[in-house]
């Protein structure tokens, strides 16, 4: 007998299997990555985004608190707090506008999946100010036309229904090589569209009944943030934490936005795990094991009445010495809190003052130079590791500015800027698309505090406009790529628009970067060297780029960067 609706607990089952499937494969899509470098991190992204909302559906789907409006939120919201890198913005964004189409419905149909992945692709590619076709928005959207034509045709049967669109949609990821000639010169797909065929294909398979076993593993976000480990077993009950396992319902008497909902989970996250906190629209339903619901419950009532209330005690009486300690402990992490968000963090404690500066940056002397300069806060990462949406937010809360400009720093992470951008409503953030920590720096410097924001802004966007940068690494695979044909262990030296240079000593290449990035008018070298560089042999190419240009200035300074021995602007 065909199946022809989809459940909330089977919608469940999908999600979960497709974030499995992803991460299984991360590795595979980070190497699809064009450019060979060792900070190729499609797969993570996608994957990191994807786990930030399973994490939540796994708890949901244990305890068997599972209805379509629920779900859908905890999927949106999720994926877009936990948004990495421009694929896992993307990826967000696909699950955002799916969930708004079926959240009001008990059960998913042919008609309404199809009107779904039309709401998906429509929000993604409003997310995105210059769409490139041949990238996961393309795959996207061929699964969403075979998704309206066979539905349309009169398809009735789900599982050939879905079957027909993950063909399309791999058909389609194969010609993207065709779209965009590098990917055909480098030989493969497109990554973030791979990553996503295999969220669909995974969750086809549990359609079909597959069973995946789903643990979110631990592992730390770019701010240090620990994901929980939840999945579908049941703890043992020597390593259960946290006691009381509290669940209820707030009636909310005020508005409870995507602010109130991170700063409601941040506190749970200070007294208990298994987190889940989901909101409607005028109700939240709560999840999470503690030692102390009081704390939970006390807090809860500041937004309003409780309802549904249920505790329950996990452990056995001869487990209450292992309580008390586990208490004691949480009672630490809560005063740490609470201490934190008395102003003991970077921002909070200060005078409000009219405008703050985000950096998005790595290694030890790049970040000096840019609280040298002015940056209130440092948010770590970039090449090796892409911030999140919910780590841009986090920055934004702890600089006490009524405007805040926000430097990504990298071309992966604007659309994660500009996401945290929208979810802000008590300041006014300013994203400047900066793509190198050298453009952040020339930001920085081009502020006028006697100008108002539309006119620093302006001011900024136009000075990174005229900074070149150069970065030298090494490859980690075999691949031609912008007519090179590069070698694992070559070096590298990557411009702003593609590979300038290739070679066996990181001097040479960076030299020969130098000279494909020069023009008659520019003025200025700079040149920062990473941690894996020797500072004589950082002043040896100093010299010889002075003698190269005697009519510009050359300036060295210490970087600290990893993975990048050199990282140059000219301007």
């Amino acid at each position: 007998m065909a199946v022809n609706t989809i459940d909330a607990k089977m919608l469940a089952k999908m999600f979960l299997a497709g974030a499995k499937n992803l991460e299984s494969k991360k590795e595979w899509i980070n190497e699809l990555n064009v450019f060979p470098v060792p900070d190729g991190d499609t797969g993570t992204n996608m994957t990191l985004t994807i786990m930030s909302a399973a994490k939540d559906v796994a708890v949901m789907e244990a305890n068997n608190d599972l209805d379509m409006q629920s779900l859908a939120k905890a999927i949106s919201s999720g994926s877009l707090r936990g948004a990495r890198g421009n694929s896992g913005v993307i990826l967000s964004q696909l699950f955002r506008g799916f969930t708004k189409a079926i959240r009001e419905s008990e059960t998913i149909d042919i008609p309404l999946l199809a009107q779904a992945c039309e709401r998906a692709v429509e929000t993604a590619y409003k997310a995105v100010m210059k769409p490139k076709e041949g990238t996961i928005l393309t795959v996207a959207k061929g699964a969403s036309l075979k998704a309206r034509e066979l539905a349309d045709a009169g398809e009735t049967d789900l599982e050939k229904y879905l079957s027909e669109i993950i063909d399309h949609a791999d058909y389609v990821l194969s010609q993207t090589p065709e779209m965009l000639p590098v990917l055909k010169q480098a030989g493969v797909v497109d990554s973030g569209g791979q990553g996503l065929m295999q969220v669909l294909k995974g969750a086809y398979e549990a359609f079909l009944g597959k069973e995946v076993a789903f643990t979110v593993e631990d592992s730390r976000s770019a701010a240090g943030a620990p994901f929980s480990s939840i999945g579908t077993q049941p703890q043992a009950e020597t390593d259960i934490k946290f006691g009381y396992c509290t669940e209820f319902i707030i009636m909310l008497n005020k508005t409870f936005n995507i602010k109130h909902e991170m700063d409601f989970k941040a506190y749970l996250e200070s007294i208990g795990d298994s987190i889940v906190v989901v909101a409607d629209d005028d109700v939240v339903k709560v999840h999470v094991h503690t030692n102390d619901p009081g704390l939970a419950i006390q807090k809860a009532l500041k937004y309003g009445a409780l309802s549904n209330m249920k505790i329950d005690n996990m452990r056995l009486e001869h487990h209450e010495k292992v309580i008390r300690m586990n208490q004691k402990a949480s009672e630490e992490q809560a005063e740490t809190s609470a201490q934190a968000a008395s102003g003991d963090r970077s921002g909070t404690e200060a005078p409000r003052k009219e405008t703050g500066f985000i950096a998005v940056s790595v290694g030890e002397g790049m970040n000096a130079i840019l609280k040298d300069l002015g940056v209130d806060y440092i948010i770590e990462g970039g090449q090796t590791m892409n911030p999140s949406t919910e780590d841009v937010l986090n920055a934004i809360e702890k600089v006490n500015a009524d405007t805040i400009y926000v430097l990504p720093n990298n071309k992966n992470i604007i659309l994660a800027a500009n996401q945290a951008k929208y979810m802000t409503e008590d300041k006014k953030i300013i994203v400047i698309p900066t793509k190198t920590v050298a453009q952040g720096i020339t930001a920085v410097i081009n502020f006028v505090p006697d100008l108002g924001a539309e006119e620093n802004e302006a001011a900024m966007t136009e000075a990174i406009g005229a900074v070149k940068t150069g970065e030298v690494t090494y490859a980690v695979r075999d691949t031609v790529i912008d007519d090179y044909q590069i070698r694992q262990g070559d070096f590298m030296g990557i411009g702003d628009e593609g590979i300038l240079a290739v070679g066996q000593a990181v001097e040479s290449v960076t030299l020969n970067m130098i000279d494909r990035m020069m023009e008659e008018d520019l003025e200025l070298i700079s040149i920062y060297y990473g941690q894996d560089t020797k500072e004589e042999e950082a002043e040896a190419l100093r010299e010889k780029v002075e003698s190269r240009y005697p009519s510009c200035d050359v300036e060295l300074q210490y970087g600290g960067q990893p993975i990048y021995y050199y990282i140059v602007s000219v301007e």
